[in-house]
């Protein structure tokens, strides 16, 4: 495999993985909705680095020990799950009524960053996810750590680039999406999605 055919073969890949939905589009989409564009792009942004914290994990080692050591597997992945549940709990028991007042925009914008990056550095599905898929697209002969630093970058710029065609996609449903109702029912129903994303990292199997 060339190093064009290897670009564009996890390009392509990477892609598909993206428009899947998942945690983080739900985490992307209910944050423009309820808290703005801001702290939406904030979170997308802590996305994309705990995406890269994975991708340097894997790259100097730390991934290959996870995907063989089941002790270490179990460990963040229980992690990961009771953070999720604590999200989602929280959102589900305790619903916002309104958007956050203007003075406190900074630091919301550091916790919706932390959420975001917490996110996904807490999922060992993703480290794994790196180590069995990355390889593939690596050309031979080429520096491993190197190529994984590139095909992470091809990921995140996909991501985040998904995440600002969805922040982009609420403006024009932002009076609705505001409306104390619509945000109760944003939080609540994100909450169970958390949830369930939750159980459904902690029951799962290598």
């Amino acid at each position: 495999m060339t190093m064009i055919d290897a670009l564009l073969a996890f390009s392509v890949a990477a892609l598909l993985l993206t428009l899947t939905p998942g945690l983080d589009t739900a985490l992307v989409l209910r944050t423009a909705t309820v808290e703005g564009r801001k702290q939406a792009v904030h979170a997308a942004l802590g996305i994309s680095t705990g995406c890269l914290v994975w991708g340097a994990a894997v790259a100097f080692g730390l991934g290959a020990l996870i995907a063989v050591s089941e002790l270490a597997y179990d460990m963040l992945k229980y992690c990961g799950a009771l953070y999720l549940s604590w999200l989602g709990i929280n959102m589900l028991l305790r619903p916002r009524k309104q958007l956050a007042l203007a003075d406190h925009t900074a630091k919301n914008s550091a916790n919706w960053f932390l959420k975001g990056v917490l996110g996904n550095a807490l999922n060992p599905k993703i480290g794994i996810f790196y180590v069995s898929f990355l390889p593939q697209f690596i050309p031979q002969g080429h520096s491993p750590v190197l190529w994984t630093f590139i095909l992470v970058g091809i990921h995140i710029a996909i991501g985040t680039c998904w995440s600002m065609i969805l922040i982009s996609a609420t403006r024009p449903l932002a009076t609705i999406l505001r409306k104390e109702q619509v945000i109760r029912w944003m939080d609540r129903t994100t909450g169970a999605i958390f949830l369930a994303f939750a159980a459904r990292l902690a029951l799962s199997r290598r």
